[in-house]
């Protein structure tokens, strides 16, 4: 995979998971995040196993911050093939009670600042003639979760502008897809209590809780050639817990 990738949410978790395998395939990937520690050290473990790398700091929630960021990506590569849009985050309260502000911000960085992604990575993708732009919604995101709004609404929204923009530019190679992840293994989750994460592993037929990697797999299939005819479609990993 001779391609220049970009992962947003790169420095843990998915995205770090899907940085990591874009690599292993052999493409060039820029990481982003806020936390630029965090990615200089995905960065070093790219490298040590001999792929390229590029970190840069990047806040979804300012227009202005992704414009610079992806602007520094293309300096450094030239140009990007592949988007992932991973990055995200949650303020998760009953809407009775739901500030404004929580819903403002979670709905302006988890779509808004996908769609903005976009937005600066189709040009380049059209003169090439050839993109992969895949966006990491969520099992919720189908099913619903109480507690959870602005957080469904928002990967809800993902699923909706992936099936828009996969009809919007067909015509020019470039495919649109999103990964929903179920029940998986990383910070977000870590925080549940082990009687919550019990009754959530009796919903999974598979009966247990995926993992970062296997998300990561899912991933790497849609950005790769062998993926050329699959476009506006959602791809479920969640061990079976939500079937539509």
């Amino acid at each position: 995979m001779n391609r220049i990738a970009l992962v947003t949410g790169a420095s843990r978790g998915i995205g770090k998971a899907c940085a990591l395998e874009l690599a292993k395939a052999g493409a060039k990937v820029a990481l982003a995040a806020r936390q630029t520690e965090k990615l200089e050290e995905v960065a070093s473990e790219i490298r040590a196993a001999g792929g390229e790398a590029f970190p840069v700091s990047l806040d979804l929630s300012s227009q202005n911050s992704i414009k610079e960021g992806i602007a520094r990506v293309a300096k450094e590569f030239g140009r990007v093939d592949i988007l992932v849009n991973n990055g995200g985050m949650t303020k998760d309260g009953l809407a009775l009670r739901m500030k404004a502000d929580d819903w403002n911000l979670v709905l302006q960085t988890n779509l808004t600042g996908a769609f903005f992604c976009i937005q600066q990575v189709i040009s380049p993708m059209m003169r090439e003639r050839w993109g992969r732009i895949v966006n990491i919604s969520s099992v919720v995101g189908e099913a619903g979760n109480a507690g959870q709004a602005n957080y469904v609404a928002s990967k809800a929204g993902l699923i909706g502008l992936t099936k828009s923009l996969a009809q919007e530019l067909g015509s020019r190679s470039i495919t649109v897809n999103a990964v929903a992840p179920g029940f998986i293994e990383t910070d977000m989750t870590a925080v549940l209590k082990d009687e919550h994460k019990s009754k959530i592993v009796e919903s999974i037929p598979l009966g247990r809780i995926g993992t970062a990697p296997e998300v990561a797999a899912a991933v790497r299939f849609l950005c790769s050639e062998e993926a050329s005819y699959i476009t506006g479609n959602v791809i479920d990993v969640n061990g079976g817990m939500y079937m539509r």
